[in-house]
């Protein structure tokens, strides 16, 4: 889910109340709620800034001036006692690009990905047994309610369960498949 966007709303929903509340203390000549008013400026200003990237961008910058900084004293160090340290990798990257991609997409683009993520996969041979295996498998007939198939899985999880004396673990298996496919 995106965030960004709840975030947003948010701060515009505590930037329209600061507004009003302003509004309210000339209006009533009350001023001591003046603070309030700025109490919610000042939360709407900051989760803007949280959702426009900039917070990110930020504490991101300052990482990577304190890695340059720790590097060039950890090459100093290496060239006094031969050692080597961690320092900052250059094929490193600041994480949040991802987002910054995601909120230059066309319309166009975030619909078409959107229908991709909710396209379901097609079943293939190997999701189990078909519904017709599945109720022979647990021994109930093709009409049995969802009680009696839940009885059944029950009893045979018992026979088959692989801690037990005589337990299958690939007859368990297909048992359980078995109970998914008809639930």
């Amino acid at each position: 889910m995106d965030h960004d966007r709840l975030i947003t709303g948010i701060a515009a929903a505590l930037a329209g109340c600061a507004a009003v509340v302003f509004v309210l203390a000339f209006v009533t000549q009350v001023y001591s709620i003046l603070f309030l008013a700025g109490a919610l400026g000042a939360a709407a200003y900051f989760m803007w800034y949280q959702a426009s990237g900039r917070l990110a961008a930020r504490v991101y910058r300052s990482v990577e001036e304190r890695a340059r900084q720790n590097s060039g004293r950890e090459r100093a160090r290496t060239r006094e006692t031969g050692g080597f340290g961690a320092g900052p990798r250059e094929e490193w990257t600041a994480p949040g690009g991802r987002g910054r991609q995601r909120r230059q997409q066309t319309g166009r683009q975030r619909q078409r990905a959107s229908q991709q993520r909710q396209r379901r996969r097609q079943p293939s041979a190997d999701d189990g047994p078909t519904r017709a295996e599945a109720y022979r498998i647990l021994g109930v007939d093709s009409d049995a309610d969802e009680s009696t198939v839940k009885a059944a899985y029950r009893q045979k999880v018992k026979e088959v369960h692989p801690d037990t004396d005589g337990g299958d673990e690939e007859r368990f298996k297909k048992v359980n498949a078995a109970y998914e496919r008809l639930t």
